[in-house]
């Protein structure tokens, strides 16, 4: 028996340093918030994604990367409330409008829309005095690994 009590304090007092690492800290206890940066970075994929979803007609998956940008606007928004850079209220309405285009299935549409969207966001880099960031419109695909055609 004495040696079961060994074993289980030998053991318990192994598992405190594991523990201690669990534990919440000043700095852990905080909510992430992500980067203004970092949330426009995952909108310019988003935008790749988009194209290349429109471009094939995909319009499920067209309108599933169209929210998920929509998303990130409001993140953006609710993250950065007052900070210029974060106002993302000019997207609106060329995203209403790509939105219209992927719900009519119209391509001729969704490429303008897409242009406008694009436009958008370069004027709102200008604005804000980062007009060294540029979009395009996408050439190729760094994501070898999704098929954007529709099943």
């Amino acid at each position: 028996m004495k040696r079961l009590a060994m074993i289980f304090a030998v053991a318990a007092a192994m598992a405190l340093p594991a523990r201690a690492d669990e534990s919440p800290t000043a700095t852990s206890a905080q909510p992430y918030v992500p980067r203004l940066g970092d949330i426009m970075g995952a909108t310019q994929l988003r935008h790749l994604k988009l194209w290349y979803a429109g471009k094939e007609k995909n319009w499920n998956l067209a309108q599933y990367e169209l929210g998920q940008i929509k998303e990130t606007f409001q993140d953006a928004m609710s993250y950065y409330p007052g900070l210029p850079a974060a106002d993302m209220t000019t997207m609106t309405k060329p995203a209403s409008e790509l939105g219209s285009a992927i719900l009519a299935k119209d391509g001729a549409g969704f490429v303008r829309a897409f242009r406008e969207l694009t436009a958008a966001c370069n004027a709102c880099h200008q604005a804000q005095g980062y007009g060294a960031i540029v979009i395009k419109l996408p050439t190729a695909s760094p994501f070898s690994n999704q098929s954007f055609a529709p099943k």
